[in-house]
């Protein structure tokens, strides 16, 4: 990995990329504290307790903590990853959007001013509630918001929205990897400081040093790196189906009869079961939060359906899995491909080509998408498992409303792991393949 970086320095044009893309994040980490006019100052105070156990907790996350702050670029990302899956589901379910799809350049622009639109429009909204949310935890400087200070907050948080957008585009255009991804990658990685500060809280309690506190920072650490050696090898894991190809002759050459294969990756879903999934289970923590006074919503929302429950867990296991056959299922086309192997001389070593070779297809992609759906369940569920189980635990034990966290930097981490992981792996296979693209040696040289 070093040797890449060091490698990919070496070369002028690399190296313009990689720095135009360290000043793209620096200039985002400095907006995410970039304070918005009429929101107090103390308001990462005051919202402590409001940012857990809900969605908020989670688009939190991603924002890197400027959503917990109110400042200017608080919505984050969430806006333009939430248009980029409403877009590209479009793409399946309307006909037009789908020719568009299938138009090459031409057809990518207009989806990608499509996906502008939708962006503006969902900050806009999320603008507005978001705004409504800091006056009703008395958040804003002024008691009596009137309609231009409401104009002014939002107008700031669809403008912050609106400048994430424009800097991941351009980091698509002029730097290395994927705008969005390099945004959120460094956003979590803005928030190790405080995993570390929380791991190092256990050691060191009221100034002394605790060996069982050290035992436990201990526990986390290796856990973490056997997490992210899991979500190394499950990237790079796939099953490939044998395809051989006849030989045919056209005109004087012969064409094909060589053997290939159909990979087919174990986790082609990538994070989104886990993005999904988080945003739906979180909804009734969500509206809860949002509710002032206290109702049988809020109650039952505290008492059972928190981020530390039982029915929270399963539900999100549920969902995490359905959301993976979900998102496989419209990305990954099997007549399509069954169709491309037939016109293309190939089969399948066994295995009939037509009708037989697409259910083949599709029971091979079953198996390794209940697969990789387990294992990207494992690694999102168990922290919130150790959550439950140490919230259970500590309630028979200590007595109920004495429960205080021990593995606190746990919260969300198979998430944030995935995407930290999984943006490194992109990145550095990008700044591989570019540089063998450059080292590469014609016939006559």
């Amino acid at each position: 990995m070093f040797k890449t970086l060091k490698n990919a320095w070496r070369i002028p044009e690399l190296k313009k990329k990689l720095l135009f893309t360290l000043l793209i994040i620096v200039l985002y980490r400095l907006g995410a504290n970039i304070p918005v006019p009429y929101v107090s100052p103390d308001v990462l105070g005051t919202a402590t307790n409001l940012f857990s156990g809900n969605i908020l907790q989670f688009l939190n996350l991603l924002s890197g903590g400027a959503l917990a702050q109110a400042t200017l670029l608080a919505l984050g990302v969430s806006p333009y990853i939430t248009a980029s899956i409403v877009v590209q589901l479009l793409t399946i379910a309307l006909p037009p959007l789908e020719k568009w799809a299938k138009e090459g350049e031409e057809g990518k622009k207009k989806l990608t001013m499509l996906t502008r639109i939708f962006t503006v429009v969902l900050a806009l909204v999320t603008s507005i509630g978001y705004a409504f949310f800091l006056e009703a935890n008395n958040m804003l400087v002024v008691t009596e918001p009137n309609f231009f200070n409401y104009m002014v907050i939002i107008a700031s948080y669809c403008a912050g929205a609106s400048l994430v957008m424009w800097l991941a585009e351009k980091i698509n255009e002029h730097g290395i990897g994927n705008g969005i991804s390099m945004i959120l990658f460094a956003n979590i990685i803005a928030g190790l400081f405080s995993m570390f500060t929380a791991i190092g809280a256990l050691v060191v309690q009221n100034g002394k040093f605790v060996w069982w506190g050290l035992l436990l920072a201990i526990a986390e650490v290796l856990v973490l790196l056997a997490m992210v050696v899991l979500i190394v090898w499950m990237s790079d894991a796939e099953r490939r189906i044998p395809i051989q190809y006849a030989k045919r002759v056209v005109g004087r050459k012969m064409y094909g009869g060589q053997n290939t294969n159909l990979p087919l990756k174990v986790n082609m879903s990538g994070v989104m079961p886990i993005i999904f999934a988080n945003s739906i289970v979180a909804i009734p923590a969500t509206i809860a939060t949002f509710m002032t006074k206290e109702n049988w919503f809020t109650k039952f929302v505290n008492n059972w359906f928190n981020y530390n429950t039982w029915p929270y867990f399963v539900v999100f296991l549920i969902l995490l899995i359905a959301f993976a056959f979900f998102y496989v299922a419209i990305s990954f086309n099997p007549v399509e491909v069954a169709n491309n192997i037939k016109n293309n001389g190939g089969a399948i070593p066994g295995i009939r080509v037509g009708r037989p070779t697409v259910e083949f297809i599709k029971k091979v992609l079953s198996r390794i998408t209940l697969v990789g759906a387990l294992l990207v369940a494992l690694i999102a569920c168990f922290p919130m498992l150790v959550n439950n189980i140490e919230f259970t635990v500590k309630n028979i034990v200590i007595g109920k409303n004495a429960w205080t966290s021990w593995f606190s930097a746990f919260a969300f981490g198979g998430s944030s792991m995935m995407i930290v992981v999984g943006v490194a792996l992109e990145t550095f296979r990008e700044l591989e393949a570019q540089m063998s693209l450059r080292n590469y040696k014609g016939f006559l040289d």
